[in-house]
């Protein structure tokens, strides 16, 4: 325990852990081993589930984590980093050494009970290791994210949006006048009217109506604007780690 401890403080305090990305990402290729275009892919697809569900995977990839274990190594990067929602807890790092050859998957609290060790010890060793073998990078990253994604999906959902323009009380003002105004015009018979004409008197709808619709399709527009950044979440020591 001591020697955990001791070499945890070690590892928090080693310069050559990776800063922060900055801007944010959720894909880090320190090595530049993946072509560009592979790197957008997951990325996208790696901001997509992070805009739709809230947990935050994170792909990192260095050429060694000497002289530190690489289990350690990605603990202090989802710590460092802040992987996952604060009150979450709803991060992964999938770590991955080049030069070692070794692969470890990091989950942070709130992923330990979706993802637990003996699954990520076979996504590992069933998904990753064999595409690696072969030299198909990418296949085998987009493949282990996506039995990660199908595993952790309904775990957590994204918290939604606040109304920037706060009119979304109006929007339920306009709905409860319409219904009123249904319930006396019924009650008078549907030929006396609710107005001068005899008629039903016509309801004239703000432009917070065509807001509210532009609203929902702005919220389709964020998720390809990029990654926002991590959001504080911790990690205690589930996970597992295998090698190629």
């Amino acid at each position: 325990m001591l020697v955990f401890f001791s070499f945890t403080l070690r590892a928090q305090d080693n310069p050559d852990l990776p800063e922060r990305p900055n801007p944010p990402r959720l894909v880090n290729d320190l090595v530049g081993i993946l072509q560009p275009q592979e790197r957008e892919q997951l990325e996208r697809k790696l901001v997509a589930y992070n805009d739709s569900a809230s947990t935050q995977i994170t792909i990192v990839i260095v050429k060694t984590t000497d002289p530190y274990p690489i289990g350690d190594y990605a603990f202090q990067i989802g710590r460092k980093w802040g992987v996952g929602q604060k009150d979450k807890n709803n991060g992964l790092v999938i770590c991955w050494a080049t030069q070692t050859r070794k692969v470890f998957i990091a989950t942070g609290y709130g992923l330990e009970g979706a993802i637990p060790d003996a699954i990520a010890k076979r996504i590992i060793s069933e998904t990753i290791a064999p595409a690696f073998k072969q030299e198909q990078y990418y296949a085998g990253l987009d493949a282990a994210t996506t039995e990660i994604i199908k595993r952790a999906r309904g775990e957590y959902k994204a918290e939604p949006k606040a109304d920037d323009d706060g009119n979304g009380w109006i929007i339920w003002l306009i709905l409860g006048f319409i219904i009123l105004a249904i319930i006396f015009r019924n009650r008078g018979g549907g030929g006396s009217g609710y107005g001068r004409g005899g008629g039903f008197a016509p309801v004239f709808f703000p432009t917070t109506f065509s807001g509210w619709g532009s609203s929902s399709g702005g919220g389709g527009g964020d998720s390809g604007g990029g990654f926002g950044g991590f959001g504080g979440g911790s990690f205690g020591g589930g996970g597992a780690g295998g090698d190629y």
